[in-house]
């Protein structure tokens, strides 16, 4: 049983953490300026300047959350076990489950936060340069945070097991997969081939679906997005993250913290 009054400690304890790690503010300075600079690529195009302007910040957007996730992430709970932290803090009536979902959430709230940020550089360069902004936009932008709900409980996961390196490895290998999985399934159905349409089936079954969270081309281009293409993911990400935290305190429970 999940105590929230014991997890919420924990959470606004990792974000006042977390907001004190430098690689944070240099990924988030970085991406602020990918945005910026996508001006300058943009005026150097004769057609479509303003798309390539928001496909540009879009795209930094998603990869450098991704980055704030993994590089700031993974070292939470290996933080808590390296300074000995994590024994006065077990030694209270929490749970390592309740600890685990604690370091989740406020990890998930660190990257909200600069993800905010990333999107008033977005929308502020958006209206200097006059392209133009949509519910598109808001849907892409909001399907991007759900997808960072699945890819800090797979960082979360993996530091729950192993060194911050191997976790930052599985989880930006499993984050290129789960964008590929849709293609490999296809390419498997396609093959002929029972045994890698069998495999790919299973491992389309197993890999998060992460094409699900991206609309930026709809977006970007005016094209109509079904309610289906975000209540479907939103319903899919909480899923999907709650199996992992599951599986991860599972884990947590039986790991030797000396």
């Amino acid at each position: 049983m999940i105590r929230m009054r014991h997890v919420w400690p924990i959470a606004t304890n990792t974000v006042r953490e977390a907001i004190r790690n430098k690689v944070l503010y240099a990924l988030l300075f970085f991406a602020v300026g990918v945005i910026g600079v996508a001006v300058v690529i943009a005026s150097l195009s004769y057609v479509e300047g303003q798309r390539i302007i928001q496909d540009i910040g879009l795209a930094s957007i998603r990869l450098f959350s991704l980055g704030i996730a993994v590089f700031v992430g993974v070292g939470l709970i290996h933080g808590e076990v390296e300074r000995r932290t994590i024994y006065t803090i077990l030694s209270k009536p929490l749970s390592r489950s309740e600890f685990l979902v604690g370091k989740y959430l406020g990890l998930l709230m660190t990257v909200w936060l600069q993800l905010a940020c990333m999107m008033i550089a977005f929308v502020a360069v958006s209206l200097a340069t006059g392209a133009p902004l949509s519910g598109g936009h808001v849907a892409a932008l909001g399907l991007l945070g759900m997808e960072l709900v699945v890819i800090v409980a797979l960082a979360t996961f993996f530091s729950a097991f192993t060194s911050p390196l191997l976790a930052s490895l599985f989880t930006l290998g499993i984050w290129g997969a789960g964008h590929l999985s849709r293609d490999l399934y296809a390419l498997g159905q396609q093959s002929g081939n029972e045994s890698f349409a069998g495999a790919s089936t299973w491992m389309y079954r197993l890999l998060p679906d992460l094409e699900a969270f991206n609309v930026s081309v709809q977006a970007v281009h005016g094209l109509p997005i079904a309610t289906s293409e975000l209540t479907l993911p939103i319903l899919y990400a909480v899923g999907y993250a709650v199996a992992l935290l599951i599986a991860a305190g599972w884990i947590f429970q039986g790991r030797d913290l000396k």
